[in-house]
């Protein structure tokens, strides 16, 4: 039987995540140390997962409303108020989701036509290209640079837009780069967004991990840029929940109301165990934020200086829980780099054009492991370049 007369053809082209191609190498040989998924190594604090069981044993396992839990919108509202200055009606301005993921696919498919196009920051998560495409829009990239800490300038913003943008994609703190906008940076972009009309998917899902003394700056909140932002948001990174499968979005109403409608067909509601359970992480979570944030500034200072040391270019990151180190001196594709990584030394890091062509030269390392995996990991990859450098008479 054909097939593909069936299948969707935009679905057919689109390739497989190039996270994922390494994780399963992994799972398939022995003595691997991974570095290549965002998984926290943290159990779900305690006092969460008590809440989550607690709610099974009282037998609260039936649906919930298809925008969550009031009494979950009602916390996160309260949430983004205390730490973000942002006021959204947990009645119509806010949806729960399952995961982040699935708040940017409501996203996208809720505002993108087809023939519009969508300014993707490159390099960046996976999925924001798949689902443009799937639209049948245009995905255009906005390639970040080293040397400008891989944050999106004014300028280039500028010089992407056409009639057809409709929509900025903006993930910060970033995924694979862990680079940060500060607020001088967000207002720059926000009068180039504001004078083009433009709205933005804000995809802070690494928010509360970031680090130094200025804490993360929603582009929300800058001047005229909560009416055309939708914040993407959830717990899985924050509060070690990946498994819990719950995140939000936060926008104007008449953007969330469609978003509801998309969720309402596609999902139904999300898990009523972990919505519970959420609550009770954004009431009494914050403790447990800064204990990870300290062992994950530990690592990620650790992890930077350890490259540097093997003699690999590095950015020093200012969010989430990865580097992304320049593999250009080896001589090696990131492709071929990560391939020989695994088969000889057996540690399993992403190639960054996993992450847009832009990532070409470079390699997402993940320090959301035990420090002790690290420490080990780090060595393996130092020998592995001493023998490339031998190899190749340096």
């Amino acid at each position: 039987m054909d097939y593909q007369k069936y299948l969707n053809p935009n679905l057919i082209n689109i390739k497989p995540s190039g996270i994922r191609k390494f994780f399963s190498i992994a799972e398939e040989m022995d003595n691997v140390i991974s570095l290549g998924v965002g998984e926290p190594d943290f159990l779900t604090p305690w006092h969460i997962r008590r809440q989550g069981i607690a709610s099974l044993e009282i037998g609260s396992t039936r649906y919930t409303a298809n925008a969550g839990l009031i009494s979950l919108r009602k916390e996160i509202s309260s949430f983004y108020l205390r730490k973000y200055f942002l006021k959204y009606n947990p009645d119509n301005e806010i949806l729960v989701t399952v995961g982040g993921s699935e708040g940017i696919d409501m996203c996208i498919r809720s505002l993108v036509c087809p023939g519009d196009e969508v300014l993707v920051v490159e390099p960046s998560f996976v999925c924001y290209k798949p689902i443009v495409d799937i639209c049948g829009a245009t995905a255009v990239p906005l390639v970040t640079k080293n040397e400008n800490n891989f944050k999106l300038t004014a300028q280039d913003l500028q010089a992407a837009i056409t009639d057809k943008t409709k929509l900025l994609i903006l993930p910060y703190p970033n995924n694979p780069t862990g680079a940060v906008m500060r607020k001088s940076d967000l207002e720059s972009i926000a009068k180039v967004i504001i004078e083009n009309d433009l709205l933005v998917l804000s995809d802070e899902i690494y928010s509360e991990l970031t680090y130094g003394t200025e804490g993360h700056v929603s582009v929300a909140s800058i001047d005229g840029m909560r009416e055309r932002t939708v914040v993407i948001n959830g717990f899985s990174k924050t509060y070690s929940m990946t498994g819990w499968r719950l995140g939000y979005a936060l926008g104007p109403a008449e953007i969330i109301s469609q978003m509801t409608k998309l969720h309402q067909y596609a999902i139904m509601s999300a898990p009523t165990t972990a919505q519970i359970a959420a609550i009770d992480a954004l009431k009494n979570g914050d403790n447990d934020i800064a204990k990870m944030l300290s062992d994950y500034d530990m690592r990620r200072r650790f992890t930077v200086n350890a490259f540097r040391e093997i003699g690999l270019d590095c950015f020093n990151p200012e969010g989430a829980f990865y580097i992304f180190p320049c593999i250009k001196s080896t001589g090696l594709s990131s492709e071929e780099f990560c391939e020989q990584l695994i088969m000889n030394k057996r540690v399993a890091v992403v190639p960054g054009n996993a992450f847009g062509e832009c990532g070409e030269g470079f390699i997402r390392v993940s320090y959301c492991y035990s420090i002790d995996n690290i420490k080990e990991a780090v060595q393996r990859i130092g020998e592995f370049v001493k023998e490339l450098g031998e190899n190749n008479g340096n």
